[in-house]
Parts: structure tokens; sequence; C-alpha cells
């Protein structure tokens, strides 16, 4: 049962709507993760590294890597050493700090992660052809009131 069939008639709409968001992420992600799986023997966690060192030519330390992908830094590091081991990503020493490392993306993982990425972007894409263009559009605005809203909401919360 999905999140969405928990909801019933009599509850508001803005709960309904709430968990059906829920249940279309988890599907899609599901469908991702099962792409990233079965087309390059990869995790979404590690995809989801590399994704932040692409954004980040000159590599990120892990406490850095750790805060942008909200998980430990444990986590962190065992996907690295999977990666590092693979020769997909390396460790290169900050200087001025013997205790700190910067991890970018090798050549090698470079070439993998734009493979992957278009891969990516492709699966969402499909994800999201039910819809047509206007109706994307209208929901990526309808989501960015939300958004907008929500963090204002925080912020005055501080």
């Amino acid at each position: 049962m999905d999140m969405e069939a928990r909801a019933h008639s009599e509850h508001p709409d803005a709960l309904r709507l709430w968990l059906r968001l829920l249940t279309c992420t988890q599907l899609v992600e599901k469908q991702v993760r099962s792409q990233l799986r079965e087309r390059f023997d990869t995790t979404l966690p590690r995809f989801d590294l590399m994704a932040q060192l692409e954004r980040a030519p000159d590599g990120l330390k892990m406490n850095e890597l750790s805060r942008r992908m909200m998980v430990t830094g444990g986590n962190v590091t065992g996907i690295t050493d999977q990666l590092v081991a693979e020769g997909l990503v390396a460790r290169v020493d900050v200087a001025g700090d013997r205790r700190a490392y910067r991890v970018c993306l090798t050549a090698k993982g470079r070439k993998l992660f734009d493979e992957m990425a278009c891969q990516h972007e492709r699966w969402i894409v499909e994800a999201f052809s039910a819809l047509s263009e206007k109706d994307v559009a209208t929901l990526h605005k309808l989501l960015g009131r939300v958004k907008d809203h929500a963090r204002l909401r925080a912020e005055a919360a501080v």
C-alpha cells in the first residue's frame, strides 16, 4: 500500500495532496534506483555524491559533502571509500591542514558520471511524460509557491 492509500475522502485535500506528492516521489525514486542498479551497477547515494562533486570541480571536504547530502560523515566516508577503490574519485590533501582532504572526481569518474547524468535526465523526463509542457510548468510554479511559503514559515520560527 502506498502513502496515498492511507488517506480517505474525509481527510483535508491538503493532506491528500501531500500524500500524493510523497507517493509520486517514492515511485520515481524507486524507478531511478532500479535503473541505476541495472544500467550502471551503482546506487543512488553514490550517484548523489558524484553529482555533488561534479558541481565542485575543485572538490569538497568530507564535512561539506556530508552537509550537502544531508547524511552523516560515516555514510559519506563509506561511499567515498568505495568510489576511491574503483578509481572514480580521489582524495587530495588540503594545504595547511594535515587532517583534511578534498574529494574530487577523477577523469574516469567524471566520464561515468556524465553518462549516468544523461540517463538520469532521460528517466526523470520519462517519469513526467504523462504531463504536457504546460502541466509541468504549472506544477513547477505551484510547488514553488508551496516551497516559498514553507521557507518563510521556517525562517519565522527561528
